[in-house]
């Protein structure tokens, strides 16, 4: 019922848009690209813009028994697909040739011949399983090519492999079990109601350890029995609470896990199952530990700690005790550490705002750093790349302490003298968090375009300790919003930034914020770009997919009730469309399974009947952002195209 009210939905506002504008839309596709009002660019901008869209990556995927080769993901083509590496700064040996982007791991014990892979089609997110034989070529695909799978782990021997799935109903993800030296069909192990992922095989492979996902704000762990599917939560049912990481110690009697139970922040503990103990071992580090990892043969741990945006590593005993910070690490921030299977090498992706994501292994206990790829920056000079300064505002509210509540942000000055055009970033989630990377569209901007940017890290961030992360929930939605009114303010009084050449960018939930300070800071902004974003959360909450849907009220608030239906529909940018002034770029993928594209298109439909400047683009071969090269390229182009008529002038 709720597919069909999906698809009558976008069936009528693509009628509003033909009915409000027939005579005026210009219309044009290039390759998969939908185009309706975007000007024509001329071929000078994508020859200027080209090195820029050349920035590439490439991210650990996994590492083989001795951690002697490495198997990573990157692009070459038009999507990311795996390759291997026999030795640090190798060949890459692309191995997956697919026309969706590939992310796979190693199976352990068959000296990396084996391979575990995930893809999914036209970004619809309905991810499948296979194993690869890389001495056959033969692929088997274990999952039923209809579901929507995720948190595929790999025991220790690589004989078996867990993972989550909706098979059963399309709704749930139940926990199923694979023996790889059997017939490769998945049994249902354990039978839930919600979203369940799985985290990690006991070492002796009969125990895995399984999170139920509530919300942002709330999880639960148990130790499920592989054999029998008995499973014992071993968090305690007290109040909501983060629990995140999971995993086993070398004999399997505790867990790591990362909470912030005891206050603010998510710190490392230890989880004793015979004496139903918990130990903090980080309690004098008061930042959020991001990601843990256990040294199979017992040397000890290794965690990432998120500070103020930066990750710093650290290396530790079982107990937490002799830690020592990894300093081999450059400053920049780190996505995922694994161990490789027989111990003593542990393996990272770096990256930073001024370097592409790369991978690199890290001798385990006494820290010394092997790079294994050096991604391409286009021929750029990487001198010239601008790094971003964080600094802090104030905002309309004040602390428990009566002290004004300030706002972490990232500004990237754009060189030369101002004063400069600015646009601000929101990053999407809400419960995520803008950190140092690499973006080639961004050094394009600054560097080309002589735009400076800045992305605040509004209240609902994550990084910044439970209670900065709550104060938007529900109700208190355009607080968030506010937060941007404040940097508006803060950037009127710095004679080096224009306050009359403002713009605002924003994917996903960052959609949702660029249209809300467009809707309530209207005389503010001369531009906004707004990619796959929200425009009325009660059709959102509606439309998005089931899977999704409880997830999402637990952040946005729960439409069914009248009196918060109230307020969403208020604070929903579609229903404040009139007060927009600036111009807009909306951007969508048409297979998005998290923001349905009749999102999009009832923004679009609702600002030509208002007669006000749109551009739309519709991506027919994506989902929740552009992951294919042909469209992100053509996007980047698109935006600089759109500054130039917008926001420059």
């Amino acid at each position: 019922m709720a597919k069909r009210t999906r698809l009558a939905l976008t069936a009528l506002t693509a009628a509003c848009v033909v009915s409000a504008a027939a005579q005026t839309v210009e219309k044009r596709q290039i390759g998969q690209m939908v185009l309706e009002d975007v000007p024509v660019w001329d071929k000078a901008m994508r020859a200027r813009m080209l090195q820029y869209l050349q920035l590439r990556s490439a991210s650990l995927n996994g590492l083989n028994d001795d951690g002697s080769e490495m198997l990573v993901s990157t692009r070459f083509g038009s999507v990311s697909q795996l390759h291997r590496i026999a030795k640090p700064m190798g060949a890459r040996q692309q191995i997956t040739f697919f026309d969706e982007p590939v992310g796979g791991i190693i199976i352990p014990g068959t000296d990396g011949k084996r391979l575990l892979y995930a893809k999914d089609t036209g970004g619809n997110e309905n991810t499948q399983f296979f194993i690869m034989d890389l001495e056959t070529g033969r692929h088997t695909m274990l999952t039923d090519g209809e579901s929507r799978n995720n948190s595929p782990v790999i025991s220790r021997s690589g004989r078996y492999i867990a993972f989550s799935g909706t098979a059963r109903n399309g709704r749930d993800f139940d926990v199923y079990t694979v023996d790889l030296s059997g017939d490769l069909k998945p049994r249902l192990t354990l039978e839930v109601s919600g979203n369940y992922y799985c985290s990690e095989f006991s070492p002796d492979e009969s125990r895995l350890l399984v999170m139920q996902y509530v919300s942002a704000k709330e999880t639960n762990w148990f130790v499920l029995d592989v054999r029998s599917g008995q499973h014992v939560q071993i968090t305690p049912a007290t109040a909501p609470t983060y629990y995140g990481g999971g995993a086993w110690n070398r004999d399997a009697s505790a867990v790591y896990l990362t909470s912030d139970r005891g206050g603010e922040f998510r710190k490392l503990y230890r989880f004793d199952l015979d004496y139903n103990k918990w130990t903090c071992l980080t309690g004098d580090i008061d930042w959020d530990v991001s990601a843990v990892a256990v040294e199979p043969t017992g040397k000890g741990i290794a965690y990432v700690t998120n500070e103020d945006a930066m990750s710093t590593l650290y290396f530790a005993d079982e107990w937490g005790n002799g830690r020592k910070v990894i300093s081999s690490v450059p400053p920049g921030r780190i996505r995922g550490i694994m161990f490789a299977p027989q111990g003593g090498v542990l393996g990272i992706t770096h990256e930073s705002a001024a370097s592409p994501r790369d991978a690199y292994t890290i001798s385990y206990p006494d820290g010394v750093m092997t790079r294994w790829t050096e991604s391409e920056v286009g021929g750029l000079n990487t001198a010239k790349f601008v790094t971003p300064e964080i600094f802090r505002y104030p905002t309309f509210d004040k602390t428990d302490d009566g002290k004004p509540r300030m706002i972490p942000a990232m500004y990237y000055r754009a060189p030369g003298p101002g004063p400069h055009p600015v646009v601000l970033y929101v990053h999407g989630g809400p419960e995520s968090q803008e950190r140092p990377r690499l973006r080639g569209i961004f050094q394009y901007w600054l560097n080309e375009l002589g735009i400076s940017i800045i992305a605040p890290n509004v209240r609902g961030s994550t990084g910044y300790g439970r209670s900065f992360h709550q104060l938007d929930n529900g109700v208190k939605r355009e607080d968030s919003v506010r937060d941007v009114g404040a940097l508006l303010d803060w950037i009127d009084k710095q004679p080096e930034l224009d306050s009359k050449r403002i713009g605002i960018f924003g994917g996903s939930y960052g959609g949702y914020m660029v249209l809300a300070s467009l809707t309530n800071y209207p005389d503010r902004f001369k531009a906004g770009i707004d990619i796959v974003g929200i425009t009325n959360f009660v059709t959102f909450l509606e439309n998005t997919e089931e899977y999704r849907r409880d997830l999402r009220r637990a952040e946005y608030g729960d439409e069914r009730i009248p009196e918060i239906r109230e307020v969403l529909e208020r604070v929903s940018p579609l229903n404040n469309a009139e007060k927009i002034k600036a111009a807009l770029f909306v951007l969508q993928g048409a297979n998005d399974p998290r923001v349905p594209r009749s999102e999009a298109e009832q923004i679009v439909a609702k600002m030509r009947e208002l007669g006000r400047p749109v551009w739309y683009a519709l991506a027919l071969n994506e989902g929740h952002g552009f992951r294919k090269r042909e469209n992100s390229d053509m996007a980047a182009i698109m935006y600089a195209l759109f500054w130039q008529k917008h926001l420059l002038k």
